[in-house]
């Protein structure tokens, strides 16, 4: 009774699990119950300012030729090697960049002119979240290093929309309230609570009898099917116990704003050994009108969440495990339109934070028209004759290379044919 509400809970919260469809891999597959202490990190977090920011009012301010209506050129501000954009008194709510890069300065590493070729959404989406423009069979960075380090955790990559492709990898598992995961994590529990449907000895009787049934069947000749089922059944069974350890470290009370709740999932998950990897969103950056009091609004609010996640993360004792990748789909245009509004532009910014990424860093760049400034691939510095336009492909084929991932099979199934002389060296350090 309580495996048929556990599966059923899953579908209703829209939760995929790992689980392996020949019996072979289940047999090989990680331990994920609750006997194992479980994935033990890093933790790769992207958050996704969905529909395109405005990195004038962020990490590359302009203050010329009207490309911003809120400061000047005198106003821009430097935190370490950081320049940005002044924008503690225009906003009302959330993290100015003043307090955030004053904060986590140290921390950030900032790649400028990005080159994105395209400015649609959905192609821009892909091709920052996969590395590939030309291609739908892509899977996302978060979805390809958690198949690489633990596809078998019950929640190995957690998705709070944007794009996420997996490449038939892993599976794509969605909770996306605390109340959902609370209920997947005591799913032998009755209603979520504290009480289990079976006493201790009874539920681990079944739970070695079903076992014994599995092991004395697999040998068998059977349909792929049927085979098919069986293992799920069985990886469910494992997952189910993993997810308990889940408990301890849901918060009491669910957050009220967009990413501190997509971070208490997640967290919790992390800390729990569950999951690898989430790709956090909050959209309606796509300020086509109204540009500033919208990006005023939304910016503080990405930050604010970012902070949320890495304080929480300090908290479980896990802040030093998180890789963070900060990204939106594209800039915004260094021009207004009749609506005051910015429309879509194909140069962008990026940043990250975590272990093995040396901080207080600034690379590439974009001159006073927005403009991309190529770099050395070598050197790394800014270079008008021979540098390279850096492009998403270059980005994932060293964050492939930070999560030591770039020779798994997954990865060279998924080739992204940076040509050796342009893979930028020593990024991360």
């Amino acid at each position: 009774m309580s495996r048929r509400t556990f599966l059923k809970r899953c579908g209703l919260a829209g939760l995929g699990f790992a689980a392996p469809i020949h019996w072979q891999s289940v047999l090989s597959a990680p331990q994920t119950s609750s006997e194992t202490a479980g994935y033990p990190g890093p933790y790769y977090v992207v958050f996704n300012a969905s529909g395109g920011w405005d990195t004038t009012y962020l990490m590359d301010p302009k203050g010329v030729d009207g490309i911003n209506r809120l400061y000047q050129q005198g106003d821009i501000l430097t935190v370490g090697n950081h320049r940005i954009a002044p924008i503690a008194k225009h906003i009302e709510s959330g993290m100015s960049n003043e307090d955030f890069f004053a904060k986590y300065g140290p921390e950030l590493r900032v790649i400028h002119g990005l080159d994105l070729s395209v400015n649609n959404h959905t192609p821009c989406a892909r091709y920052m979240a996969t590395g590939k423009l030309d291609s739908l069979a892509y899977p996302t960075f978060p979805a390809l290093v958690a198949a690489c380090h633990g596809a078998q955790a019950p929640l190995a990559f957690l998705t709070f929309g944007n794009y996420s492709a997996t490449g038939n990898l892993v599976p794509m598992s969605r909770v996306p309230y605390l109340q959902s995961l609370r209920l997947l994590a005591r799913a032998d529990s009755v209603e979520g609570g504290t009480h289990a449907y079976q006493d201790a000895f009874v539920a681990d009787r079944i739970e070695r009898a079903l076992e014994e049934q599995f092991q004395s069947r697999i040998s068998n000749a059977r349909l792929p099917r049927v085979e098919r089922s069986q293992s799920m059944l069985y990886a469910a069974q494992a997952n189910s116990k993993a997810l308990e350890r889940v408990v301890p470290f849901l918060p009491k009370e669910p957050s009220k704003e967009r990413l501190p709740q997509q971070n208490d999932i997640a967290l919790a998950a992390f800390k729990a050994g569950v999951c690898i990897s989430a790709n956090l969103s909050i959209g309606q950056f796509d300020s086509h009108n109204n540009n500033d009091k919208d990006q005023m609004k939304l910016i503080p609010e990405l930050l604010a969440g970012i902070d949320d996640l890495l304080r929480k993360a300090e908290q479980l004792q896990i802040r030093d495990k998180l890789v963070v990748i900060i990204q939106s789909e594209m800039g915004r245009t260094p021009t207004y339109n009749n609506g005051n509004g910015k429309d879509h532009w194909s140069i962008n910014s990026i940043m990250f934070l975590g272990p093995g990424i040396a901080g207080n860093r600034v690379l590439g760049g974009t001159d006073e028209k927005q403009q991309l400034i190529p770099v050395n691939a070598q050197t790394l510095e800014c270079d008008k004759v021979e540098g390279i336009r850096i492009r998403p492909e270059h980005i994932h084929q060293a964050l492939r290379e930070l999560a030591n991932v770039q020779d798994h099979p997954f990865s060279q199934r998924f080739p992204l044919e940076v040509p050796a002389k342009e893979k930028l060296q020593r990024l991360w350090s």
